[in-house]
């Protein structure tokens, strides 16, 4: 501190809310709001070390009289953050000196010039916005005089309090100051040594002791230690030595005498205070010090957290068990490990709808029923179970159902019946992916002893949700796997059992949710992926592919509605005639589904929205034109077209938009088809080529997408009597094939395949029987039938009928063995365009679920033994046909 003062009579004012900055004392601040940043940067930062400004503490009335705690060094507060960067109260402010502004603020009419120390500047991401941290110095006090709140930032016109040196050194003759002085060194030599036994730091304070006048000292000691905002502003106000030194003798005893009563006390009970005792003690000083510091924004936040928990609705002993973890939060500080995680589980706990549920109206069946059929064609069966599940449900309400699973190929409307369902309960609706999951933690949560750990999937969707009656759907229930991180169909178990649902425990809830009230609905392409207890659980209900009928009927009313939607068009830029719905259907898709005919149809949509938009372009490009210039062009150019466009467009006052709604519509026909969507995919021929060479035959197989059709190809060669297969085939797939050459060479004789004499079909030459496409994997028994007929094809060297498909395994004994899948093999042959289907005598059964219309078309030919197929297969009948039954 210097000895002389020359202190300018304007001074750029930094508040200090609630805080007072003494001369000598040093703090460190971090200035971040606009107003203190451009202070510090021009009167500071540009400056370098000639800067001063002033600090101007001001009074908030609201604010409590804090006392002494303990002897903390002061970590002043100006109007942004401390040194520590905790959020203060703002303090960029300009009310009127000596009065109160709108907020129950006011300056004090005194302050203290300081200079900087060090000045540091920084940026705070992502933001962007410059900061600065400065380490300020006071220097000497002054009187307020006149505030200037105009401009960037507070300036005011101050007068000097301070003695200057001359006056200085006159006081200190005064025999008073010097008893003063002596008595305030002896009492700070005392806090000193008591000080020395907490804390190593306090040579420098014994050479100030030494070296500096006690009237600075007494200005020092004040600010080195915690006291009231009061004692403080009396201590600033406290020009006059005597008066200044009696004021820091009174401080500093009062602050010795907390000190040895502390330590007095401290001793007595040493070694009595339990651990507990000890950490409510310095709880009790944490609070404290945060009130003191202003920081009590994490209080708040879990008091607030604490309320939320409380209106949860929570069980007894969830919130038992949420009061033991809140417990456990308040003695954790923000910036331990695990603070944050509990937290985060205790968010949780507040958040899940413990008692919250949907409000269900009287359900209504025929509007239900009215519901299903707009939203969905056909799918008779399915929506009959669909209403009485819903009649059950109405009957009484809290039946514990069954959950209704749907299986079927994609595209067939399985998610939107799950929604369906949901609108007609007035219930939530909510979807869970399962499609892929190999973890068990996805269903139920990781444990919290984990790094990154969160509740499982279920969990966190009834959150999401946010209430405890949903309709909930578990997609692809089917793809679930399996690896050395657990199960989750097992986990599932749990899930979809009304006996046990009710408590579910979720490995990162540790506390058991009622999921009674949740009704759940699963689906699933395939039946065989699911583990038998997972399906015991659940009703399957299948959905089968759609005939051409069908399709064509969800085009007109569905599809083709939403797509025009989708792209900004309206049936008066595109038609799409039925006819050419029906040529899409049979020449571009082969699927049990409607998904790859909505993208063909899609794509019309956008070529006309393509023309649409360059004629809306067009017009506004043409709508600018005069008439003169208009004629001009037409006239020069002579051509009709242009010359009609031209004229339309001429008209005053016409909208843009009638413009285009008034076009001739994109109409589609076939070489349109071929220009958009390219040439024909298939052509209804592909089996007659196909079938036009001995040892082909046509079979039926169901795949994850519907029926399929099945070509199996069989040739000879020179050999050692091996068999050849090819098509990525499974174990079942490839045993049929031995079962199949087995009969074959079995029966060689009575098919005439071969004399008696020469029975042994594989002497000399391999059998290679291939399963196109080559990339796809096949397996299954169901194409028994089909290979012992390509075979018999091949070595009598005749075709097989080009119109007629098969299915059925077969036996060592030439029996056909029924299969699944029925319906939806006939509706692929009926795609492919063949007229007949030989199946299982058993298999007579499923024939019910077939449409009548299909059967109408393709004649169904049953068999029981495998010379049964083989005289349907060619024409003529088969060589040798015992005992033949149909």
């Amino acid at each position: 501190m210097l000895d002389a003062v020359d202190l300018p009579n304007r001074l750029a004012i930094l508040p200090f809310r609630n805080r007072v900055l003494l001369p000598g004392a040093i703090v460190r601040i971090r200035c971040t709001s606009p107003t203190s940043v451009r202070l510090v940067e021009q009167e500071l930062w540009q400056r370098e070390d000639k800067g001063l400004i002033g600090v101007l503490p001001v009074r908030d009335s609201q604010a409590l009289d804090t006392s002494s705690q303990s002897a903390l060094l002061v970590s002043s507060l100006p109007e942004d953050r401390d040194s520590r960067g905790a959020a203060v109260p703002p303090s960029d402010f300009q009310p009127p000196v000596g009065k109160v502004a709108n907020e129950p603020v006011q300056w004090h009419p005194r302050g203290v010039a300081a200079r900087a120390l060090h000045l540091s500047r920084g940026m705070e991401k992502p933001s962007g916005r410059v900061t600065y941290t400065v380490v300020l110095e006071g220097w000497c006090r002054f009187s307020l005089q006149e505030m200037n709140a105009r401009g960037p930032y507070n300036t005011a016109r101050v007068a000097q309090l301070d003695m200057t040196k001359a006056e200085l050194e006159q006081a200190e003759r005064d025999l008073d100051v010097q008893s003063l002085g002596r008595q305030f060194k002896a009492i700070a030599g005392e806090l000193i040594s008591a000080l020395e036994q907490k804390q190593k730091t306090v040579g420098r304070t014994k050479v100030l002791l030494e070296t500096t006048p006690a009237h600075r000292l007494a200005d020092i000691f004040v600010a080195s230690f915690e006291g009231s905002f009061d004692e403080r502003l009396a201590m600033l106000d406290a020009v006059d030595l005597k008066q200044r030194l009696s004021k820091a003798i009174e401080l500093v005893t009062r602050h010795l005498q907390t000190i040895r009563v502390a330590e007095k006390i401290s001793q007595k009970v040493e070694g009595q205070l339990s651990k507990s005792q000890k950490e409510f003690l310095l709880r009790q000083q944490m609070r404290a010090i945060k009130e003191e510091l202003g920081d009590t924004d994490d209080d708040d936040d879990v008091t607030a957290l604490e309320r939320k928990m409380q209106s949860a609705g929570m069980p007894a002993n969830v919130w038992k068990h949420a009061q033991r973890e809140l417990r456990r939060l308040r003695k954790m500080q923000p910036q331990q490990p695990g603070y944050s995680s509990s937290r985060a589980y205790l968010e949780l706990l507040a958040d899940l709808p413990w008692q919250i549920s949907s409000e269900e109206h009287e359900l209504d069946l025929a509007a239900a029923k009215k519901r299903l059929d707009s939203e969905h064609y056909g799918l008779g069966k399915v929506k009959k179970r669909i209403i009485e599940y819903l009649a059950v449900r109405k009957l009484k309400p809290d039946a514990r159902g069954p959950v209704l699973c749907f299986v079927g190929p994609p595209g067939v409307g399985k998610t939107s019946l799950a929604s369906s369902i949901a609108g007609a309960l007035n219930r939530l609706f909510i979807r869970i992916s399962l499609g892929g999951v190999k973890d068990e933690a996805d269903i139920r949560g990781h444990r919290r002893t984990y790094i990154g750990s969160m509740p499982g999937r279920l969990i966190e969707g009834i959150k999401r949700v946010g209430v405890n009656n949903p309709v909930m759907l578990l997609d692809e229930i089917d793809k679930t796997g399996t690896d050395v991180r657990g199960d989750p169909a097992s986990a599932l178990l749990e899930v979809l059992d009304p006996e046990q649902n009710k408590t579910f425990n979720d490995h990162y809830l540790n506390v058991p949710f009622d999921l009674s009230k949740v009704v759940f609905v699963a689906t699933a392409n395939r039946v065989n992926p699911i583990p038998p207890p997972l399906l015991d659980r659940m009703e399957v209900i299948e959905l089968p592919g759609y005939t051409q009928e069908e399709k064509l009927k969800i085009a007109m009313q569905h599809l083709i509605p939403r797509v025009l939607d989708q792209h900004g068009i309206t049936t008066q830029h595109l038609q799409i005639p039925e006819p050419m719905v029906e040529l899409i259907i049979q020449r571009y898709t082969r699927e049990a589904g409607v998904r790859n005919l909505e993208r063909h149809l899609a794509a019309l949509a956008r070529a006309a929205a393509v023309k649409v938009a360059e004629r809306e372009q067009l017009l506004h490009f043409d709508k600018d034109i005069s008439p003169q210039s208009t004629s001009m062009l037409g006239g020069g150019l002579g051509d009709g077209e242009f010359e009609m466009e031209v004229e339309a467009l001429a008209v005053p006052n016409r909208d843009v938009a009638s413009a285009v709604d008034s076009m001739q519509p994109l109409l589609v026909d076939e070489s349109l088809l071929e220009t958009v969507l390219g040439p024909p995919k298939f052509d209804g021929k592909e089996a007659a080529e196909r079938v036009a060479t001995p040892g082909v035959a046509v079979g039926l197989v169901w795949t994850l997408f519907g029926g399929e059709v099945q070509f199996v190809e069989a040739t000879t060669m020179v050999g050692k009597g091996d068999l050849h297969l090819t098509g990525q085939l499974g174990e079942v797939i490839k045993e049929s094939a031995q079962i199949a050459l087995t009969w074959v060479r079995a029966r060689a004789a009575e098919l005439k395949l071969a004399s008696k004499e020469e029975a042994n079909l594989m002497e000399g030459r391999d059998i290679h029987i291939h399963f196109p496409a080559g990339a796809v994997p096949k397996d299954g028994p169901s194409a028994g039938v089909t290979l012992v007929t390509a075979l018999v094809s091949l070595f009598l060297k005749r075709c097989v009928r080009a119109d007629t498909a098969m299915t059925g395994e077969m036996t060592l004994r030439g029996l056909v063995l029924p299969v699944g899948g029925v319906k939806d093999k006939i509706l692929a042959a009926h795609r492919c365009g063949l007229k007949r289907v030989i199946l299982p005598e058993r298999n007579v059964k499923d024939l019910m679920e077939v449409p009548a219309a299909i059967l109408a078309n393709v004649e169904i030919l049953l068999a029981k033994r495998m010379e049964d197929v083989l005289h349907e297969a060619f024409e003529g009948g088969c060589p040798w046909r015992p005992q033949a039954k149909l």
